[in-house]
């Protein structure tokens, strides 16, 4: 499986069969200034209905739209059900964790999370391999918060996102804020990671992509 980050919650992942999925994608505008969306995909999941989040109609390609649980070329998308803030929703609305798993690897993208997850979120997510997460803060959980949740699910592969970068002029916290003090952190100096199952790492790692777009 393959995984390039696009830019803000947005990134492609790509099986070995060449099943292509978009997660989350952003417009150009408004503060962004990456790149719109240029490699077709066969699936685009949604989080929550925000224009930064929602923007399928610039995704070459027609995708069908994944916006809670169902099931796409043989893959299982689970939604979890949270909220953009920590007021229930009642600041910034719904988020919809989505759970799924591509050539063996259990991938969680979390949205724009904005709240430590409780015991049944945690039990309805279950393992996770690879974990998508917001760390920038304002809209979000905030680096220290990330943290916790990072730790509540325990994944082999933590990959920030959601954060302050060159394309990016919301007031948010860097992924800088978010590794401070951790070890167990690889920048790789790219917008590509790949991952294979039963080739990931013992302990938690986390992995600092780059922006592609």
């Amino acid at each position: 499986m393959k995984l390039k980050w696009l830019g803000h919650a947005c990134f492609l992942i790509t099986s070995d069969a060449g099943v292509r999925i978009i997660t989350d994608p952003y417009p150009q505008g408004s503060g962004l200034s990456y790149a719109l969306v240029s490699e077709a995909a066969d699936i685009a999941v949604v989080s929550h209905d925000h224009f930064d989040h929602n923007n399928v109609s610039s995704v070459p390609g027609k995708p069908e739209v994944v916006t809670s649980t169902k099931t796409v070329k043989g893959i299982q998308f689970k939604g979890v059900a949270s909220h953009h803030d920590e007021s229930g929703g009642k600041e910034r609305g719904t988020n919809t964790i989505f759970c799924f798993t591509v050539d063996g690897i259990k991938l969680c993208h979390l949205g724009d999370l904005g709240h430590r997850l409780n015991k049944e979120q945690i039990t309805e997510i279950g393992a996770v391999d690879v974990l998508l997460i917001p760390v920038g803060g304002v809209f979000t959980v905030d680096a220290k918060m990330a943290g916790t949740v990072s730790d509540d699910l325990n994944p082999k592969v933590v990959i920030p996102m959601h954060c302050k970068t060159p394309k990016c002029d919301w007031p948010l916290n860097t992924v800088d804020d978010f590794v401070a003090g951790k070890k167990n952190v690889k920048n790789l100096n790219s917008s590509e990671a790949e991952f294979r199952a039963g080739k990931l790492p013992d302990r938690t790692e986390i992995v600092i992509l780059q922006p592609a777009m």
